[in-house]
């Protein structure tokens, strides 16, 4: 299925705004609201809106560090990545895990409290990770921009 306009206003507006009612979406883009709903469950079927979520606020979750962690692995055979991927899912802290083309093999995105926090993260999980070779943190000082809205 491809996307026309409507259904791009749509994604749109629900990226924003994933807890407006049918009615005022249906509003927002000019859609009757059984019209709508319907547009709307066929994006949920068709898998383009994978998920509704509330997003915290990282200060009031007493989770305001954010540390980037680059990590390069001791190889890169298939047992090896699977080992760190399986391994690194499982620490609570981190918010995001990439595989990357460049110097690093994956960087992290993991959330702590302060310094302190990030150090008890490090020594007892980041550290014991298998299969990694070294590892660089880069501490993220203020945020400057940030969305979880796709380009549509």
């Amino acid at each position: 299925m491809s996307l026309d306009q409507t259904d791009r206003r749509i994604l749109t507006v629900l990226q924003k705004q994933g807890r407006i009612s049918n009615a005022e979406l249906s509003e927002k883009v000019n859609l009757s609201a059984s019209a709508c709903h319907r547009r709307v469950h066929r994006l949920e079927e068709d898998g383009y809106i994978r998920d509704y979520v509330a997003l915290l606020d990282p200060r009031k979750m007493d989770v305001p560090t954010t540390v980037f962690v680059e990590i390069t692995l001791s190889g890169q055979a298939d047992e090896v990545l699977d080992a760190f991927e399986k391994a690194v899912a499982r620490i609570p802290d981190v918010l995001e895990c990439h595989l990357m083309a460049g110097t690093a093999d994956y960087i992290l995105k993991v959330v702590a409290q302060n310094t302190d926090d990030f150090a008890r993260i490090h020594r007892q999980h980041l550290a014991r990770l298998p299969g990694v070779a070294q590892m660089q943190s880069s501490f993220a000082l203020r945020t400057v921009f940030k969305t979880t809205a796709l380009p549509v």
